[in-house]
């Protein structure tokens, strides 16, 4: 079940949604005073969100064959909180499949262990209960993300990780770049930047990942499908055929939906058919239930250094 040998080239699909959406972070920024609240923060959220698609597929070796590139390329932090090489070393970890789902070993995932969901307290879980909705996820996901997100990586700063560090230091200076240009330049409103930009733009990324993943026992099932997905999918640059992007995570956005096609019956085989008719499916299934527990089922996910249930 083989794609396409890659391009050696550059590829410039990429390239020029790059440089379309760079320019319109600029053009929001510069002009959002001719625009009212009500249709600049959709715009902002939109634009944040299929930044941070594009900064996935960057994270994974594109546009370019130059690392170094890649890594410019994708750094300024439109998001403001997440540095781009903490999330590549996190995303990349994210990839090795036979640990996916694992509430310690995979760092995208949302399950906790037994252990953990106890100290986390009545509040924790109550929150952690919450977003197991996808109602819950779109509203209190992005804090709860973010907030998750800094508590690891202030362990790791305060371990004396270099290269946390220096990730950081260099986050900070372009955060300070993007803010100094967007509030001091342009006058725009701290709290209209965080709102559209920063809790919009996280908060859409979220409807992709709040079902793109389930516990089970066969690695190859716990990566789900959405199929059918006519405007979520492009803003995803069709990370929604998940299942096709773990097989093939070197494989460019735009070249998914046509793999997709020509493989659909053996990855809906190797997945169990956890397949979704478009996002319309997953909002009605999950927006007021829980999509599955928060506590991982088994524990730790099946597997080479996993626990057997109870023992996490």
């Amino acid at each position: 079940m083989r794609p396409p040998a890659l391009p050696d080239t550059l590829e410039w699909p990429t390239l020029g949604l790059l440089a379309g959406l760079y320019g319109a972070w600029l053009g929001l920024v510069w002009f959002h005073a001719a625009l009212p609240p009500w249709l600049w923060l959709p715009l902002a959220a939109i634009a944040s969100a299929w930044w941070g698609s594009v900064q996935h597929e960057l994270i994974h070796d594109h546009p370019t064959r130059s690392r170094r590139l890649n890594r410019a390329l994708g750094t300024p932090p439109i998001w403001l909180w997440l540095p781009f090489e903490r999330y590549r070393r996190t995303h990349l970890t994210h990839h090795r499949d036979e640990r996916l789902t694992d509430p310690l070993d995979d760092p995208e995932s949302r399950y906790w262990t037994p252990d953990c969901w106890r100290q986390i307290g009545a509040v924790g879980r109550m929150l952690g209960q919450t977003q197991a909705t996808l109602a819950g996820r779109l509203l209190l996901g992005p804090f709860w993300a973010i907030g998750r997100f800094w508590q690891q990586e202030a362990l790791a700063l305060l371990s004396g990780n270099r290269a946390a560090a220096g990730a950081w230091a260099w986050h900070a200076l372009w955060v300070v770049l993007l803010l100094g240009f967007a509030l001091g330049v342009a006058g725009l409103p701290l709290w209209q930047y965080l709102a559209g930009f920063v809790w919009g733009g996280t908060a859409l990324s979220l409807i992709r990942s709040f079902a793109e993943h389930r516990a089970h026992a066969e690695p190859e099932r716990r990566t789900a499908i959405v199929e059918n997905s006519w405007l979520l999918g492009p803003l995803f640059l069709f990370n929604n055929l998940h299942a096709a992007h773990h097989r093939w995570p070197s494989l460019p956005w735009y070249r998914l939906p046509a793999t997709y096609r020509a493989h659909r019956a053996e990855l809906l085989r190797r997945n169990g058919g956890l397949v979704y008719d478009g996002y319309g499916d997953v909002f009605r299934r999950f927006l007021s239930r829980p999509h599955d527990t928060p506590v991982h089922p088994t524990g730790r996910a099946p597997g080479r250094g996993a626990a057997q249930p109870g023992e996490a």
